[in-house]
């Protein structure tokens, strides 16, 4: 599978990301939501800038932490054991500040001639796809929600 990681604009992190200084996302959420489970190693991460229309970058799984039902110390000590991989800021580590938690470390980022990202209706800030031409102008196909079923 491959994956489209929606990068927040205000928080700079696509920038951050292709500058180095980010090779892990996350994603937390109250319960287990896209991708919790679904993500895994040697599959292919393209990242876009929220906003922008364009998919920029690609990268490589490395690891993947999923974590379910944390206390509140947990959740500050899984977030401070990866901080230098998140290079999360203080209003980020309030938004991910969730009982459940995915972890995506990832390698060989590049950036890519841009794509043009055709949006649909109800898409999350994840979406896990067959192959990346299934949401690129031209060759996209109508998205459904079936591999992100749990």
């Amino acid at each position: 599978m491959v994956h489209l990681v929606y990068c927040d604009d205000k928080e700079k992190v696509l920038e951050k990301i292709l500058s180095g200084t980010k090779t892990m996302v996350i994603r937390a959420a109250a319960g287990r939501k896209i991708p919790h489970s679904r993500v895994f190693e040697g599959e292919s991460l393209y990242f876009m800038k929220k906003g922008t229309g364009k998919i920029t970058a690609a990268a490589t799984v490395t690891e993947v932490q999923n974590y379910i039902k944390l206390t509140e110390d947990e959740i500050v000590k899984v977030l401070l054991n990866n901080q230098e991989k998140l290079n999360l800021s203080e209003k980020q580590k309030e938004r991910w500040h969730k009982k459940c938690m995915c972890l995506v470390e990832f390698k060989e980022i590049k950036e890519i001639s841009p794509l043009d990202f055709e949006h649909q209706g109800n898409m999350d800030d994840w979406l896990i796809l067959e192959k990346i031409e299934d949401v690129v102008a031209g060759t996209s196909i109508p998205y459904n929600y079936d591999k992100s079923k749990f």
